[in-house]
């Protein structure tokens, strides 16, 4: 699930016209790594949560632009894990 999370938020940024080349899991969403603003890391969150039916609460923007690609691959995966156990 991790590495079908991580493919995707790549694809999203790609879409939204960053440059992916070089990203890796210690790559940070915001400053001095993908450089996401606030506007582009909402839309990066949305696009999560629609593809896989999670929601951010709205006071997590600001830790979500100090995380990873691979944290943030990692928490959407185990929410998507989580999700799915809760509903069986």
């Amino acid at each position: 699930m991790r590495d079908e999370v991580r493919t995707f938020v790549i694809d999203q940024l790609r879409d939204m016209n960053y440059d992916v080349d070089g990203i890796d899991d210690d790559t940070t969403l915001g400053p001095s790594g993908v450089d996401l603003e606030s506007l582009a890391l909402s839309d990066l969150s949305v696009r999560v949560e629609d593809r896989y039916g999670l929601r951010f609460a709205d006071d997590e923007s600001e830790k979500l632009a100090l995380m990873t690609v691979g944290e943030f691959t990692t928490m959407v995966a185990d929410r998507v894990a989580g999700a799915t156990t809760d509903n069986r």
